[in-house]
């Protein structure tokens, strides 16, 4: 009994920890995925840098074609925003 009342501090703190740290970055994976899987020609997207653009095209590898006010660039899907691309779609549907 003595032995696990003081193991109880280490699993207290690994429960708080997966809530606090772990479960909320799983989900936020999840949803950077989802995003990334649903995106479609045509779409405005901003990336990570905050560069504004429509997708001109999807590639097989993970890159996407994206059209700016200069030209045609080539990012990874990785680096498109979920955050501000979501805020960019909310205002320009209003």
């Amino acid at each position: 009994m003595e032995s696990l009342q003081s193991f109880a501090p280490f699993l207290l703190m690994f429960v708080v920890v997966y809530f606090f740290m772990i479960r909320p970055q799983m989900q936020r994976t999840k949803k950077e995925k989802a995003f990334a899987a649903a995106l479609k020609k045509g779409d405005k997207v901003i990336t990570k840098s905050g560069l504004h653009a429509k997708i001109l095209e999807i590639n097989e590898d993970g890159t996407v074609i994206l059209e700016t006010l200069s030209g045609k660039v080539k990012f990874e899907k990785s680096a498109l925003s979920l955050e501000m691309s979501t805020k960019l779609s909310d205002s320009t549907s209003k």
